[in-house]
């Protein structure tokens, strides 16, 4: 009678040393600091602001118009 799943090869070593590599950075190459231009930024910053103003006014004109149906339907 075989009993599937205990079939495991248990390597009972000691643990290894890994302070070598553990003091090593993980990648080598030296990376230079990349300019960023402000203008840029302020673009990227003003079509983001632009999206959340455009969100902000579909949602007041909805809810102006919910309540202006509302206040017309309970009116008549």
């Amino acid at each position: 009678m075989i009993e599937k799943g205990f079939e495991a090869n248990v390597n009972l070593q000691e643990t290894p040393n890994l302070r070598e590599t553990a003091d090593k950075p993980l990648n080598t190459k030296d990376f230079q600091s990349k300019r960023v231009d402000i203008n840029v930024l302020k673009a990227r910053a003003k079509a983001t602001q632009d999206k959340e103003n455009i969100k902000n006014m579909i949602v007041i004109i909805f809810f102006v118009i919910a309540i202006g149906s509302a206040g017309i339907y309970f009116s008549a």
